[in-house]
C-alpha cells in the first residue's frame, strides 16, 4: 500500500494487484461499496492519517477509482469541490497512470531515468503532460446509476455516448462528440460522481467493446433520459 499526500484535502492510495488479492477485493467492490470495500477505505484512511497526516473531512469525500492495467487500482480521497470548471481531474487520472506503467516499464528492462541523457529527460519530462483526453469510459454499479447520471446532463450536451454491459456492471463510453471540451470536461467530472474512471485509452475501451454486450450503440445518454 503505497500513499501519497496531493494536497490539504487529497490523498491517493496505490493497491497493487498482489494486495487487492490479499485483501480478497477487486475494483467491483469499490464501485458498488461493498461492506469489504468499506472496510479497507477505513484502514487506507488511518494509515494515511499515521504516515501523511491526512485529516479527512467531518462529514463525507469524493472516492475516485482509477483502473492501473496489470499494475492495481489507484484510489483518490479528496473533498468536493463545487467550483471545478475543467478536466483537471480528468487529465490528472491520466497522468498519474501513465507515470505508474512508465515505472513499471523502466523497472522492466529500459533506461533508468538517472541514466538519460539531459536531452532526453527534457524530452521526457515535455510528454509528461498528456494531451486533453476526448474520450472515457466508466463503470457504474446499477443501470439506475446511469439513468441518474444521464438525467443530471444538460438536455442539449452534443457527447457521444455509447453503453455497454459486462461482468455485472454497466460501462458508459462518453466521448467529447460536438460539444465544447469545457462541457464535455464537466460532464466526465459529474460521472465520478455515479461512477469510477474505467478506463481513458484506446485498448482497454477495444477489450469492452470486444467482450461486453453493446446495450446501446451510439446517443445512450440521450435515449437514458427518456
Amino acid at each position: 500500500m503505497r500513499i501519497e499526500r496531493v494536497d490539504e484535502k487529497t490523498v491517493k492510495c496505490f493497491l497493487s494487484n498482489e494486495e487487492l488479492e490479499e485483501y480478497e477485493i477487486d475494483y467491483k467492490d469499490f464501485v458498488m461499496r461493498s461492506e469489504k470495500a468499506k472496510e479497507v477505505v477505513q484502514e487506507i484512511i488511518e494509515h494515511a492519517t499515521e504516515e501523511v497526516g491526512y485529516k479527512p473531512p467531518k462529514f463525507a469525500f469524493d472516492l475516485q477509482i482509477m483502473m492501473v492495467p496489470d499494475q492495481g487500482l489507484v484510489l483518490t480521497f479528496s473533498e468536493k469541490d463545487p467550483d471545478v470548471r475543467d478536466g483537471e481531474q480528468l487529465i490528472e487520472c491520466l497522468k498519474e497512470m501513465k507515470r505508474i506503467l512508465q515505472k513499471t516499464k523502466d523497472i522492466a528492462g529500459q533506461l533508468p531515468t538517472e541514466a538519460k541523457s539531459a536531452g532526453e529527460a527534457e524530452k521526457s519530462e515535455k510528454q509528461e503532460t498528456p494531451a486533453r483526453p476526448d474520450y472515457a469510459v466508466f463503470a457504474f454499479s446499477s443501470l439506475r446509476n446511469v439513468m441518474n447520471y444521464a438525467v443530471a446532463l444538460p438536455a442539449n450536451l452534443r457527447v457521444d455516448s455509447e453503453l455497454y454491459e459486462m461482468d455485472g456492471l454497466y460501462y458508459l463510453y462518453l466521448g467529447k462528440g460536438h460539444a465544447s471540451y469545457e462541457r464535455y470536461s464537466r460532464a466526465c467530472i459529474q460521472a465520478l460522481e455515479f461512477a469510477a474512471l474505467y478506463a481513458a485509452e484506446e485498448s482497454r475501451i477495444l477489450q469492452l467493446k470486444e467482450h461486453g454486450i453493446c446495450l446501446i450503440a451510439e446517443k445512450a445518454v440521450r435515449k437514458l433520459r427518456g
